[in-house]
């Protein structure tokens, strides 16, 4: 995927399928594509002949997402660095999401791994 190149607007995150739809408002440019209704993937599907999506698959998902953004925010520099033309703040933006989305990866991770522990600290 590459950051600069984003069709209509669109901005996407790796946890936009984590977290709950909030009515948002458009921006001064239009409509920005922010607060889209992200297929939920907790909940039950629709349709009953489709299982659900399990736990392996939705964090498998989340880092294949979070690997997207360092990719794509490399590429973002690699075009900065290489004189093509990938304007600075699209290039910064670039970085800055795919930072925040690693540091949001991590901390899920350490959440995990929290309740791993204290799981394995129950007695029986």
């Amino acid at each position: 995927m590459n950051p600069i190149s984003l069709t209509g607007g669109q901005f996407s995150s790796p946890f936009a399928t984590l977290r709950p739809q909030l009515p948002m408002r458009k921006g001064m440019g239009g409509d920005t594509g922010i607060g889209e209704a992200a297929p939920d993937l907790l909940s039950p599907t629709s349709n009953p002949s489709q299982a659900p999506a399990g736990f392996d698959n939705i964090l498998g998902n989340l880092v294949k997402e979070v690997n997207g953004k360092q990719t794509a925010a490399g590429d973002a520099v690699t075009g900065l660095l290489s004189g093509q033309k990938v304007p600075l703040h699209q290039a910064m933006i670039a970085m800055e999401e795919a930072s925040v989305s690693f540091q949001l990866m991590v901390e899920v991770r350490n959440k995990l791994l929290d309740g791993y522990q204290e799981l394995m600290r129950m007695q029986v």
